[in-house]
């Protein structure tokens, strides 16, 4: 666990390389399967392969319903990918190479442009993300490597 005042992260090493490990994370219709809160829903609109600037919105579900639009606002080729919505906290995920065909892939939730961010750290919604994000990681290794061995 890697969290600050102002952030949560986690990461992992997923046995793929990381071209393989970003197409995932770039393909917004993945997500549901690699999402580990449980929010995200099947609907999801925008294109098939995100880029810098990009949009795409789906259906979440926290108790309640609703639908949420994010853009992509840091982008590196097989390197780094970020969004957010209308909330100034970005959700970020950061892949380095391990060794031949293993890639640590780092998640984090970003909240530190958050009004009153400082405020948000210590409440149960930082820890939640922080739960989510370790699911998360297990959901999209358990993914790569199960598509690495088909």
């Amino acid at each position: 666990m890697a969290d600050n005042e102002l952030s949560v992260s986690s990461s992992i090493v997923v046995h793929a390389a990381p071209e393989v490990v970003f197409a995932v994370l770039a393909d917004p219709r993945e997500h549901p399967v690699i999402d580990g809160s449980g929010s995200v829903r099947q609907e999801i609109n925008g294109p098939e392969r995100l880029q810098l600037g990009s949009r795409f919105g789906m259906r979440m579900s926290k108790s309640v319903g609703y639908r949420v639009t994010n853009r992509v606002v840091e982008f590196e080729e097989n390197r780094r990918i970020a969004w957010r919505n209308l909330l100034p906290a970005v959700w970020r995920y950061e892949l380095v190479p391990e060794r031949e065909s293993a890639t640590r892939v780092t998640e984090t939730f970003d909240y530190s442009r958050m009004p009153l961010a400082a405020r948000f750290g210590r409440t149960k919604l930082a820890r939640d993300n922080h739960r989510s994000i370790e699911e998360t990681l297990q959901r999209l290794k358990a993914h790569v490597e199960g598509a690495e061995r088909s």
